[in-house]
């Protein structure tokens, strides 16, 4: 039925059907598609001037990807049509709703910005503390086990760290043992 509709509109409109894009049994919710990212790379090629699809939410689901797609469309000189949707890029219209559409992603990207400073605060304000725990591990441990010829690999499969909390450690040792220094983290 989408498919017979848009080729109907494009039929009235004069339009040249180069290519139809379609993600067969692919959510629509997810950014990445097969069809989808051949379309834009065919996009990024100017393989065709405008895009159809019968319904925005059949393009997008998520309207950052939304925005951002069209905003690559239309730095491409690309118009975007949906059908169902009665939205034309391409018309004086259609990019002043583009703009608002551009402007409501913007306040919601800002709202939400803000809502995790507001949390990271009020979690700072009860003193909790934030980020990873830190982790301990036996630098000079680390140093004499490769000393030993261990590969980075094994040591950390060893002592349970990644590879780089393993260097980083290891880095933080004194150059001269013997002088007796500390390494703190």
């Amino acid at each position: 039925m989408q498919l017979s509709e848009a080729r109907e509109y494009a039929s009235r409109r004069g339009f040249q059907i180069s290519k139809e894009y379609i993600d067969a049994g692919v959510s629509g919710c997810r950014e990445s598609r097969p069809a989808l990212n051949e379309m834009m790379a065919d996009a990024a090629r100017l393989r065709f001037d405008a895009v159809l699809v019968w319904k925005l939410d059949r393009f997008g689901r998520s309207l950052k990807h939304l925005v951002n797609a069209l905003a690559q469309l239309d730095s491409l000189g690309i118009s975007f049509i949906s059908l169902h949707d009665s939205l034309d890029f391409s018309t004086p219209s259609g990019r002043l709703m583009f703009q608002i559409i551009g402007a409501m992603a913007e306040f919601e990207r800002a709202l939400i910005q803000e809502r995790v400073r507001a949390g990271l605060r009020n979690a700072r304000a009860k003193g909790q503390r934030l980020g990873r725990p830190p982790v301990h591990v036996d630098a000079a441990q680390i140093a004499s086990l490769r000393k030993q010829g261990s590969s980075w690999e094994a040591i950390c499969r060893a002592i349970h760290v990644s590879k780089g909390t393993a260097q980083r450690a290891v880095s933080r040792l004194p150059k001269n043992p013997a002088a007796g220094t500390s390494v703190t983290r």
